[in-house]
């Protein structure tokens, strides 16, 4: 039976069988502690029976007023449990937080090339709702797609209208 717990500072040292993904973006221990600090209810963990970390999702609540948003800023899930709809459960466990903190939207960025992530993500309601050019460092850089879910309380699915044209990175607010 899989247990969906908070995240804390002891997963940090038991979460590399997760993070080695080549499409797995790995942070800073301090980047890590900063979400954990600030956005304790937006870092989740799956754990097997063992004890081992079987996925995580980390977020955050974001922006100001229509634009105010839950963010998933990294999910992944270890190989020897994908295509099990974990990382499926992880994102309705964010969609939910960011509905009680009264969110708009759901959003996050993932790369152009990672189409099995990109169709899991359309299969879960998200729209491409831009694409961010070069968002992502490489050689050489690549664009991300920003996908977008609404909340109950866009009741007009503005936040969710695709834009037509791409932007920068440093056009993302």
């Amino acid at each position: 039976m899989t247990t969906l717990r908070p995240f804390t500072c002891m997963d940090l040292l038991k979460f590399n069988n997760v993070n080695l993904d080549p499409l797995t973006e790995t942070f800073g221990l301090a980047f890590y502690m900063q979400y954990l600090a600030h956005w304790p209810e937006h870092f989740q963990v799956a754990e097997s029976p063992s004890g081992e970390i079987m996925g995580y999702i980390m977020g955050k609540a974001e922006g100001l007023g229509e634009n105010w948003h839950g963010h998933v800023t990294a999910l992944t899930v270890s190989p020897d449990y994908r295509r099990l709809g974990m990382a499926a459960t992880l994102m309705s466990w964010l969609e939910e937080a960011s509905e009680k903190k009264q969110a708009y939207f759901v959003d996050l960025f993932v790369r152009v090339s990672n189409k099995v992530a990109i169709q899991m993500y359309k299969q879960l309601g998200y729209i491409i709702y831009r694409t961010v050019l070069e968002y992502y460092s490489g050689d050489p850089d690549e664009d991300a797609y920003d996908m977008r879910k609404a909340c109950s309380r866009d009741v007009n699915k503005q936040s969710v209208i695709p834009l037509i044209h791409p932007v920068r990175p440093e056009d993302v607010d």
